[in-house]
C-alpha cells in the first residue's frame, strides 16, 4: 500500500500495511517519493506468474460486503449524533487512525463519519456501491465504476480518511474545468471535517500553488502536477539530503526548501485512470527553454521541400498502424540528387533521410482538423482521445516547427530540454496510486505491469436500462451521413435528445453543416468549443437537444435528463465511427442510461 509519514499503521488481517515512509527520493527526508528502479526480466516474469492471483484476492476484499455491512453498523448512532458530536467523534477517530492505521474498523468508522457529513452538508450520502469503490481506492486499486455511478463522491471516502490520518492526497483529473467543479462542490464536506481543500489550475503563481498543496486535499490536473514536480527537480538540481537544504536555509536564511512547490508524492487518487496511467503513460513531459540557432527556418524549409519531391507509394509508403514512413530506393536517389548541391547535414544520407521523414510526416501523417488545429496563427495539438486541444503542448524532434511552415504560420523555436519525465514514471514515484474510471478492464494488464495496480469492477446502484440497436454499415460515407442524419431528423422530431459523437474535428464540423441544411437546431462541441464544454455537455440531456460532439463528450461532465425526457427513452447516443480503442466507444455509450435512467445507443458506420 506504500509507505506515508507519521503514522506506524497496524492495519488488521488482510489490510495492507502502512509504515514510515523509507527516507527516498530526490530529498531525502523532505520530499517522500517512491525510488521507481528498472524491474529485472526476471521481476516481470514473476509478475505476469502471480497477477491473476493477486488481483483476483485483492479484488474479492475490496468486494467484500462485510466491510459494506460494518459501515452500516455506525449510521444510527451517527444519524442521532449532534454536529458537535460528529465533530468530537472526528478527533477521536484522527487519533486512532494516527496511532492504529487503516485497520478496517477504522475505516468502516471513517466511511460512515464522511457519509453522515456528505449527507447534512451536501445533501448526497454515499450509496453502499461508492462505499465499495472508495474501500478499493484506499487500497490502492483502479476501481472501474460505470459513468454516472458516482466515482467523484465517491473519492472523498478515501481521500478524507487519509488526510484525517495526516496523508496529504492528489486527485487528479483531466481538465482545469472538472478540479474546480469537485473542488468547490465538495469544499462543504471537507470544510465539515476540519480539512482544508485546494485547486491548481493553469496560471497560477508559485505561491498560490505552493498554499494549495499545503492543503489536507488537492485537486488538479494531471499536466499541472507533473510539471510542478519537475519545477522542484529542477530547484533541487541534483540529489541533495534534507539535513543539507535544511543547513543552507539556516545559514542563509532561506534556501531552496522554500522554493519548492510540491512537499513530497504521497497518495494519489486519478480520476479517468485508463487516459491518464495507459494513454498518455508514455507522454513525455518536457520543461525547456529556447534555442537560438539562427538559420533554422531555412534548414525546415530545405527538409519540406525535398519531402514535397518525394511522391507516395513510387518513392515513399505509409505503414503500419502508427503510419511509420519507409523511403524507397527510388526515393533515397531522388534524395541523393536533390542534395548533392547543399551543405551542411544534407549530403549525409542518414540524417537527411530522418529529417526528411519528419517532413513527410508533417505533410502526409499529422492531418488538420484531426491531429491539429489552427488558431490564432498557432498550431494546437488535439488529443486523440478526448478530442480537447492540449495547450503549450508540442511536437518533438522539429516535427511542429516542420507543421506550422506547412500551415504558413510563424514558427515557434525548438527547445533545450532542461527536464523531462514521462507520467509513467511521475506517477509511479507516489507512495499510493490508485484510481477510477468507467473502462478499466480492456487496459487491467497494462495497470498491473506498469502500476501493479489491480482492477476491481464495483457494481452499479441500479440495474443498466440502456438499450443497444444493432450496428448499421453502409458502403459509403455519404451513404452513413445520410442515413445518421435521417435518425436525427426522426428523433428529433419526437423530442428526444440526442448526442452524436464523431472521431475527429473534422467529421463533426461535416455534420454541423448536413445538419444546418436540413434546419436541424444543433449545438456543436469539438476542440473549437472546449471552454463551453461543461455547458453543452450538462444540457445535452434536454428534451428536442441535438448535441454533435467529438471524444470531448465521452468524459467528465454529468447529462441529467431533462422533464418528461425519460418518459421518451432517454438520451439517445449515435456513433457515427468507430475508435481504435473500444474504451473510447464505451465511454461515449455510457453517457446514456445512467443510475438506472433508460438510454439507446446506435452505431451508424461505413467501410
Amino acid at each position: 500500500m506504500g509507505a506515508f509519514p507519521k503514522a506506524e499503521l497496524a492495519p488488521a488481517a488482510g489490510t495492507p500495511r502502512v509504515k514510515r515512509p523509507v527516507q527516498t527520493g530526490v530529498v531525502r527526508g523532505a520530499y517522500p517519493q517512491r525510488e521507481t528502479p528498472q524491474p529485472s526480466k526476471l521481476d516481470e516474469l514473476a509478475r505476469a506468474l502471480v497477477a491473476p492471483l493477486v488481483r483476483g484476492s485483492r479484488a474479492r476484499r475490496a468486494r467484500s460486503a462485510d466491510f459494506v455491512d460494518r459501515v452500516g453498523a455506525h449510521r444510527v448512532a451517527l444519524a442521532e449524533s449532534t454536529d458537535a458530536e460528529l465533530a468530537e467523534l472526528r478527533d477521536r477517530l484522527r487519533a486512532q487512525l494516527l496511532s492504529r492505521g487503516f485497520e478496517d474498523e477504522s475505516v468502516a468508522l471513517a466511511f460512515a463519519l464522511v457519509r453522515e457529513v456528505a449527507d447534512r452538508s451536501l445533501g448526497t450520502p454515499h450509496y453502499d456501491t461508492q462505499l465499495l469503490g472508495g474501500h478499493a481506492l484506499l487500497r490502492g486499486m483502479v476501481a472501474e465504476m460505470q459513468t454516472g455511478e458516482g466515482k467523484t463522491l465517491s473519492a472523498t471516502l478515501p481521500a478524507c480518511t487519509a488526510a484525517l490520518a495526516g496523508v496529504p492526497v492528489h486527485i487528479i483529473t483531466v481538465n482545469d474545468y472538472l478540479a474546480e467543479r469537485d473542488a468547490e462542490n465538495l469544499r462543504p464536506l471537507y470544510e465539515s471535517l476540519g480539512l482544508r481543500v485546494g485547486v491548481i489550475v493553469s496560471g497560477m503563481e508559485p505561491a498560490a500553488r505552493r498554499a494549495a498543496y499545503a492543503c489536507d486535499v488537492t485537486y488538479c490536473t494531471n499536466k499541472e502536477v507533473a510539471f510542478d514536480y519537475l519545477k522542484d527537480r529542477i530547484t533541487l538540481g541534483g540529489h541533495p539530503s534534507g539535513q543539507r537544504l535544511r543547513l543552507e536555509k539556516v545559514a542563509r536564511g532561506s534556501g531552496r526548501l522554500d522554493a519548492l512547490i510540491h512537499r513530497g508524492l504521497y497518495f494519489a487518487i486519478v480520476d479517468e485512470a485508463d487516459s491518464i496511467l495507459v494513454d498518455e503513460a508514455r507522454t513525455p513531459l518536457i520543461i525547456s527553454a529556447p534555442n537560438e540557432d539562427a538559420g533554422k527556418e531555412e534548414f525546415y524549409r530545405t527538409a519540406l521541400d525535398l519531402a514535397q519531391m518525394l511522391e507516395p507509394g513510387d518513392d515513399f509508403a505509409i505503414e503500419g498502424a502508427d503510419r511509420e514512413i519507409r523511403i524507397t530506393e527510388a526515393g533515397r536517389k531522388k534524395l541523393e540528387e536533390a542534395a548533392a548541391d547543399k551543405s551542411g547535414l544534407w549530403p549525409g544520407q542518414r540524417r537527411r533521410e530522418e529529417w526528411v521523414r519528419q517532413g513527410l510526416s508533417a505533410l502526409h501523417v499529422y492531418l488538420r482538423d484531426q491531429h491539429y488545429l489552427v488558431s490564432d496563427d498557432k498550431v494546437q495539438i488535439i488529443d486523440e482521445y478526448t478530442g480537447r486541444v492540449m495547450a503549450d503542448r508540442s511536437w518533438e524532434h522539429g516535427l511542429h516547427q516542420l507543421i506550422e511552415m506547412k500551415e504558413g504560420v510563424p514558427l515557434t523555436g525548438q527547445q533545450d530540454t532542461l527536464a523531462r519525465i514521462s507520467y509513467q514514471r511521475f506517477f509511479s514515484r507516489y507512495l499510493l496510486l490508485a484510481g477510477m474510471t468507467g473502462t478499466a478492464q480492456e487496459v487491467r494488464r497494462d495497470l498491473w505491469s506498469t502500476y501493479h495496480l489491480p482492477v476491481v469492477r464495483i457494481p452499479t446502484h441500479r440495474p443498466c436500462q440502456r438499450q443497444e440497436v444493432p450496428p448499421r454499415v453502409f458502403g459509403t460515407e455519404a451513404d452513413k451521413w445520410e442515413a445518421v442524419v435521417l435518425r436525427i431528423e426522426a428523433l428529433h422530431a419526437r423530442g428526444r435528445p440526442l448526442l452524436v459523437g464523431t472521431r475527429s474535428l473534422d467529421a463533426s464540423e461535416r455534420l454541423s453543416e448536413l445538419l444546418a441544411q436540413r434546419g436541424i437546431e444543433h449545438q456543436l462541441l469539438n476542440a473549437r468549443q472546449d471552454r463551453e464544454e461543461a455547458e453543452i455537455v450538462a444540457r445535452a440531456g434536454e428534451r428536442g437537444r441535438v448535441t454533435v460532439a467529438t471524444n470531448m463528450a465521452g468524459r467528465g461532465t454529468d447529462i441529467k435528463l431533462g422533464p418528461g425526457v425519460a418518459e421518451l427513452g432517454g438520451l439517445y447516443v449515435l456513433g457515427t465511427e468507430r475508435h481504435d480503442s473500444a474504451r473510447i466507444d464505451r465511454q461515449l455509450a455510457g453517457r446514456s442510461a445512467r443510475q438506472g435512467d433508460p438510454g439507446t445507443v446506435e452505431y451508424i458506420v461505413s467501410l
